[in-house]
């Protein structure tokens, strides 16, 4: 447990700017700052960040909050999980109890397999340079495919020893249960039968990008057929094998710094390049380029250069990826290994200047690549050539920037010996094709939601009507909560007291019992009344940074929100003072639309009441209704006045 003077110390030190810019590039624009929202998938910017206020917002996806926040959502976890991350980031001192067996089943399952993992890793870890079959076997492995010491511990690298469950008994004398060992994949367990997943392999630990460990791969040391070459960790609750890329956290700051990523299959692919001196590598991990995979990528660097094995099997994966990473956007490359290489044994094959050289001359676009791999099968043929052409417009046509592809349009042309306006032709005919295709789908789905029956009235989705005067509200509060807004003379004592904007909005909410149906308002004005006369209570930084992660965000968002000053605070059409200074009016006003708004909702509800009593016959309960309507219309003529605005009877 972190105390709470620590976790206040953890959020005075993180800047949000760099906790962002680990994960997103961000550049200067006015006064915030602007990147590509790592939560979601877009082209233009709409992710920014305020250094000043220590928030960041999307305006793309609505995602908002402070530091603590943008770590629980990038990586998936809890609030003490996130505070650790950011803690080890500025080098701040947790002091915790040691947990007990009791405090550790107590943790939330996600949290206990990345504990188990942790300590697997370790445990791998250690044996390989401690212990003397992991020296013997595990590390002379990794020396005879020349792989420095200095690497292996950076990719924190280890070794299971062999035999039937002697990991899963040391993890478990340690006090880690089955049931977390089994999720993890570590263990395998069929009734009574107990066994290692790993054992008698070498491990390459699989990090996140935060560093944690969330899954292995193993690697067999034996020449046996039957047995598999390399295993790797089940999908779980913490590790999604086609939303992660190995050594992500090992080259995130080199993908950001270089702006460019090299895209490889396997793990010791990745650490040649590095050892090589080329640390802006990522493998998919001999699964297929998903589309999470080159997000993930996304999030760092819009250039890929795909490095897959120079035989058939490495080609059609570099042939299979390059329109995946097209389509979102990205600059794709490709860089053709010699037949019979691998990117591990070609880095091995040369000095770091000889391979960066190798890289610069070699890698191509795809076009080109296409166009050098199939046109020495088509030689003369009329027929194969214009399938040709066909496959790689079909490429082209996903590309969602209209300069990029005409780019590739005249390129293709040059290299083809086709005119542009054939091409361009082709390119309509697929995305009209597609756009078609599209639109039958969202029919469908249409059509198949509305012949669904409704959800029952318990799962009705709540909408509040009130959403923009609240949120408003809201911000007044948290910006200006102790400001004064009128001084008031007691008639009695002649005595003048000071009415803040937190006195008055909160005393008009309560005098006509006004409430929200969002409960994120709830809680602030219910904590506000608490802090009514606390002077020292600083709202922004009490919510921004509050545990709870709906109300840290809601606070944010709100904070975040672009401000658009209102006509009606101007004079003759020209701005006379600043937000501050209009408070006086502003206020008032602000509380006056809100109810405004809550009578006309309120008049509504009643209009539609006395047409069904009317129709009912229900003479007694229409003349009731209709008595209620008549005083809300003098409410509303009431507040229109003091609003300024004009009324029609």
């Amino acid at each position: 447990m972190i105390d709470q003077s620590t976790i206040e110390r953890i959020l005075d030190s993180s800047n949000i700017s760099d906790v962002v810019s680990e994960f997103v590039t961000l550049k200067k624009r006015g006064v915030n700052q602007l990147g590509l929202c790592p939560f979601h998938n877009e082209k233009t910017p709409s992710f920014t960040v305020s250094p000043a206020k220590g928030i960041f917002k999307c305006f793309g996806c609505g995602k908002g909050g402070n530091s603590v926040n943008f770590i629980m959502e990038l990586e998936q976890l809890s609030y003490p999980d996130a505070l650790r991350w950011l803690a080890k980031k500025y080098h701040i001192e947790i002091d915790e109890k040691e947990e007990t067996q009791e405090e550790r089943q107590m943790k939330d399952e996600r949290e206990s397999m990345m504990i188990v993992s942790a300590f697997a890793q370790k445990y791998f870890s250690r044996f390989l340079l401690k212990e003397n079959e992991g020296r013997t076997i595990g590390l002379s492995y990794f020396h005879e495919r020349g792989i420095r010491d200095d690497i292996i511990a950076k990719f924190e690298l280890g070794y299971c020893p062999d035999g039937k469950d002697f990991f899963t008994v040391a993890a478990q004398r340690e006090g880690y249960k089955m049931d977390y060992l089994e999720k993890t994949g570590l263990t395998i367990k069929r009734d009574d039968w107990v066994r290692d997943r790993f054992g008698g392999r070498v491990i390459f630990p699989v990090h996140n990008v935060a560093g944690r460990v969330i899954a292995f791969g193993g690697r067999t040391l034996t020449n046996d057929k039957k047995v598999a070459k390399y295993i790797n960790s089940p999908e779980s609750e913490v590790y999604h094998k086609g939303r992660t890329l190995y050594g992500i956290y090992q080259a995130k700051r080199d993908l950001t710094r270089l702006d460019k990523c090299y895209l490889v299959e396997g793990y010791t692919d990745v650490l040649s390049f590095h050892q090589a001196g080329i640390e802006n590598v990522v493998a998919s991990s001999g699964t297929s380029l998903t589309l999470d995979q080159i997000r993930l990528i996304r999030r760092f660097t819009p250039n890929i250069t795909i490095v897959y094995d120079g035989d058939e099997a490495g080609i059609k994966a570099s042939l299979r990826g390059i329109d995946m990473v097209l389509e979102e956007g990205i600059n794709v490359k490709v860089l053709p290994l010699p037949p019979g290489e691998d990117p591990d044994s070609f880095a091995r094959s040369m000095s770091a200047s000889e391979l960066t050289e190798y890289i610069k001359q070699k890698e191509t676009d795809f076009i080109k690549f296409k166009t050098q791999l199939l046109m020495g099968t088509v030689e003369n043929d009329p027929v194969s050539k214009a399938k040709l052409i066909n496959e790689i417009v079909r490429s082209i046509s996903v590309i969602p920037d209209n300069i990029t592809r005409t780019i590739y349009i005249k390129e293709c042309s040059r290299l083809m010996d086709v005119q542009e306006e054939v091409l361009y032709s082709e390119i309509r005919k697929i995305q009209n094709k597609q756009s078609e295709d599209h639109t039958r789908k969202e029919l469908q789905e249409v059509q198949i939601q509305a012949s669904r029956p409704a959800a029952p009235v318990g799962e009705k989705k709540i909408v509040n009507h009130f959403e923009t005067e609240e949120r408003e509200i809201i911000r007044i509060l948290l910006k200006f909560f102790h400001e004064k807004v009128f001084e008031i003379e007691d008639e009695e004592t002649k005595e003048v007291n000071i009415c803040t904007v937190g006195m008055y909005v909160l005393s008009e909410l309560q005098n006509d019992g006004l409430t929200s149906v969002n409960p994120s308002f709830q809680f602030v004005v219910s904590t506000l009344e608490e802090n009514i006369d606390n002077k020292s209570f600083d709202p922004i930084k009490f919510f921004t940074q509050h545990p709870d992660v709906e109300i840290s965000q809601f606070a944010s968002n709100i904070m975040a929100d672009k401000y658009v000053e209102s006509k009606r605070w101007s004079k003759g059409g020209a701005f006379i003072e600043s937000e501050h200074e209009l408070l006086y009016l502003l206020v008032p006003k602000l509380v006056q639309e809100y109810k405004l708004k809550k009578v006309k909702m309120m008049l509504k509800k009643l209009e539609h009441q006395i047409n069904e009593t009317s129709k009912n016959g229900e003479t007694d309960k229409m003349m009731e209704c209709m008595g209620q309507y008549i005083k809300l219309k003098e409410v509303v003529r009431d507040l229109s006045a003091l609003l300024g605005f004009r009324t029609i009877s």
